[in-house]
């Protein structure tokens, strides 16, 4: 879940205490954060919290606390070039290769290729901010390496053209990956967790696919102790049923049958995330030998969902839909919807979300908000 609910200088505040705490409340076993910044000069949304060597802990800690019977871990990350042009945001890339979503590409400023210098300063980052999560108390930290983010970015043949090191081969696209978990593991405890989110597929033609998922899978399987699976990006919107290469996806369990194809082969736990809405389907997705199961939307609808399944109700949650013709702005309005219900939680409050439509409207005088809070805010 990306919640979009940090306070000033981009730190959690009493509302992600409160959400976290309703979710660990109703029956949660692990609880993965929304994406946390590594880097505050490169944010993928203005309301994104941010950690690195400059954030004061104190709050940090207050959001582990929140966690009380459910292990809770920092999903931890750097948006590379998917970020928008009017928050200021450093766009970083592994090449020069825009951001492609039609109409609404002018909102994504064309990215600078990363030196070798940046490389090295951005596995730093993450290594920095997992050490801090470990010290604020989180259990582990989730490296997010999917949905077109920055790590994902190197592993795409789409997006990486480099020549060097870390360009050419899958195994030197994966080279920042393999790297900044080298470096989260030199950094923190034995104890500590580590995982990486990645996609089973970018359901892009000639993008990162499921024989390279394959393969990174088994590069992690040493340093990692479990990677979860999802799929798509903001140019491929695989999560919301629009895959670009127009693939057919269930409507329910969205990568089942194309992520189950890796259990089998798998020598890590594997995890499954994306339109899981009911305890069957959630059983279903075990029964094929995923070790997790990640309900974040379901959760975002009805936070006691796992109580009621484990005692026995199916309780299926009704996905929001939008009736939008683009796909980008339904996708959006679909977000919006979820992420006011986020904020409805994280204020202790009941009832059905905001329709798409009027969420989003509301959603992007928010931003505009968080925007300039942020653009006051970041390094110069």
């Amino acid at each position: 879940m990306e919640e979009q609910l940090a306070g000033s200088g981009g730190h959690p505040d009493d509302r992600l205490v409160t959400l976290y705490r309703t979710w660990d409340r109703g029956g949660a076993g692990t609880m993965l954060t929304g994406h946390v910044m590594v880097d505050r000069s490169a944010v993928a949304q203005p309301a994104d919290v941010i950690l690195d060597a400059t954030s004061d802990l104190e709050p940090f800690r207050a959001w582990a606390a929140a966690a009380e019977a459910s292990s809770f871990w920092m999903q931890i990350n750097h948006p590379g070039r998917v970020v928008q042009r009017d928050t200021g945001s450093r766009a970083l890339a592994p090449s020069a290769v825009p951001v492609n979503v039609g109409s609404l590409s002018k909102l994504f400023p064309v990215p600078t290729p990363m030196t070798a210098e940046e490389i090295h300063d951005t596995v730093e980052r993450f290594a920095v901010t997992a050490a801090l999560a470990e010290r604020a108390g989180f259990a582990g930290v989730q490296i997010h390496a999917a949905h077109g983010y920055l790590l994902a970015q190197f592993l795409s043949p789409l997006v990486n053209k480099r020549t060097d090191r870390w360009g050419g081969s899958l195994r030197n696209r994966a080279r920042m990956l393999l790297d900044v978990v080298a470096a989260v593991r030199a950094r923190v405890s034995p104890g500590f967790g580590i995982a990486v989110k990645l996609n089973s597929a970018d359901f892009q033609r000639g993008g990162f696919d499921l024989e390279d998922a394959h393969h990174v899978i088994e590069w992690l399987s040493d340093g990692v102790d479990f990677v979860e699976l999802s799929g798509g990006s903001v140019e491929s919107l695989a999560t919301a049923g629009s895959p670009a290469d127009n693939r057919t996806l269930e409507r329910e369990a969205y990568f089942l049958e194309l992520a189950g194809e890796l259990v089998e082969s798998a020598s890590v736990p594997l995890m499954l995330t994306g339109g899981i809405r009911r305890a069957r389907v959630a059983e279903e997705v075990m029964a094929r030998g995923f070790s997790l199961v990640g309900v974040a939307t379901a959760l975002a609808q009805r936070p006691d969902a796992p109580l009621s399944w484990l005692a026995g109700e199916d309780g299926e949650v009704t996905a929001v839909r939008s009736a939008l013709r683009s796909r980008s702005l339904r996708a959006a309005a679909v977000q919006a919807s979820v992420t006011s219900r986020l904020r409805d939680i994280s204020r202790g409050r009941s009832g059905r979300p905001l329709p798409p439509v009027a969420a989003l409207v509301v959603d992007q005088y928010r931003r505009s908000r968080a925007r300039r809070r942020y653009r006051r805010e970041r390094p110069a």
